[in-house]
C-alpha cells in the first residue's frame, strides 16, 4: 500500500508541476514577446494537460501495456492501480489548469 501511494502522490505532483511550471514560464516568455500573460499562460496549461499526464506514468507505452498483459492474464489489481496512476496524474493536472485558470481570471 505504501508503494501504491507514494506512486500516486508523486504522479499527482509531476503533472501538477508540469502544467504550473509550463504556464508560468508561458508566461515570462510572453512578457518578452509583448503578448499578453493571462491569455498565453491559459491556453499553454490547457494543452499541457496531457503531456502532463503523459509525463507523470512515465512518458511511454508501458503502462498501456501493463494493463494489456494483465487484463489477458486475468490479473486485475495490476490493472487498477495503472488506471488508479493516470486518474492521479489527470487529478494533478486538471488542478493545476484549475489554479492557472483561476489565477488569470482577473487578468481577462
Amino acid at each position: 500500500m505504501s508503494y501504491f501511494l507514494s506512486k500516486a502522490g508523486m504522479d499527482f505532483f509531476i503533472a501538477f508541476g508540469v502544467v504550473i511550471g509550463g504556464a508560468t514560464l508561458a508566461g515570462v516568455g510572453s512578457v518578452f514577446m509583448l503578448m499578453p500573460p493571462a491569455t498565453v499562460m491559459l491556453d499553454t496549461a490547457l494543452r499541457l494537460k496531457i503531456w502532463a499526464i503523459v509525463a507523470a506514468i512515465g512518458g511511454s507505452i508501458d503502462p498501456v501495456r501493463v494493463i494489456e498483459s494483465n487484463i489477458s492474464l486475468g490479473h486485475l489489481s495490476p490493472v487498477a492501480q495503472q488506471i488508479c496512476f493516470i486518474l492521479f496524474a489527470f487529478l494533478g493536472a486538471h488542478m493545476a489548469t484549475e489554479l492557472v485558470r483561476l489565477i488569470c481570471k482577473g487578468a481577462l
